[in-house]
């Protein structure tokens, strides 16, 4: 069975869409939040003053995709009043197979928006985490992580959507995965956010479509019952009629499944 038969087709559009959206809003100004070529993130500012900021963690299998390729996400966002910032970082084909150094550097980003926002105008106290797919397993791995290492907030994240990931890796090491990724007991362990729910701090919101494979599916709602029998705040969406690469683009939509939702969460409305 083929679960996105569009896929290339969506693809096409998000690269479209997102050139027409760094013309409407402007090009982002980037900056490095690490020492290596790859740690840079992309902000796309918006007007206001002291202003919310969400992170964006894009997905692509650990393996594709870049910060350009998401400037699609940020026009609501900046409309709406929040700053807008899209991380790019190593991929594991470079970082020898491991996830370890993908998840550190985008800690290291979350840190150095933390420290940095009020130098954009952002409001370092309302910060929010947007991920899709294997972007979300990192995004699990940062909502999960104690930031007390590093003399920040354990509440650093004020919300967090997390959009069709994986968050027991020990399903995904017996996946076809397992040929590039260089799966290791110890990082199945420390890289699932299923395991470290004790140290989850930020709301969250899980969501995923319909027309996902099982395992996109199964993944999102075991971590839901997961983070919900815990006793902490989660909110589960699901996508009726949307496959894997659909559900994304309703995030660059003010009044979609997803951008509605996250624009809520940050206490935001669509603009005018």
């Amino acid at each position: 069975m083929v679960y996105a038969p569009n896929r290339e087709q969506v693809a096409q559009r998000r690269l479209a869409n997102s050139a027409r959206a760094r013309a409407a809003i402007g090009a982002p100004e980037r900056v490095a939040y690490g020492q290596t070529e790859i740690e840079k993130l992309d902000i796309y500012r918006t007007k206001r003053a002291n202003a919310p900021v969400n992170i964006f963690v894009h997905g692509g299998a650990w393996r594709a995709n870049r910060a350009a390729d998401y400037a699609c996400l940020a026009e609501a966002f900046v409309r709406s009043g929040a700053h807008y910032v899209i991380l790019d970082f190593t991929n594991v084909d470079d970082a020898g197979g491991s996830l370890l150094p993908m998840v550190e550097q985008v800690r290291r980003a979350v840190a150095w928006v933390y420290n940095n926002a009020e130098n954009f105008g952002g409001d370092p106290a309302s910060l929010y985490l947007t991920a899709y797919s294997s972007g979300s397993h990192i995004g699990g791995c940062v909502v999960t992580h104690d930031w007390r290492k590093e003399n920040l907030p354990v509440d650093i994240l004020k919300g967090a959507m997390l959009g069709s990931g994986m968050y027991d890796l020990k399903p995904v090491r017996l996946s076809k995965r397992s040929k590039y990724v260089k799966f290791t007991d110890e990082m199945e362990e420390a890289l699932s956010a299923q395991r470290h729910i004790d140290k989850l701090n930020t709301p969250l919101i899980l969501a995923h479509g319909t027309c996902e494979t099982p395992e996109f599916q199964r993944q999102t709602r075991d971590f839901y019952a997961a983070v919900k029998a815990a006793g902490k705040p989660v909110e589960l969406l699901v996508g009726e009629g949307y496959n894997h690469f659909e559900m994304l683009e309703t995030l660059a939509n003010p009044y979609g499944l997803l951008g509605r939702a996250v624009l809520a969460q940050m206490r935001l409305s669509a603009a005018a």
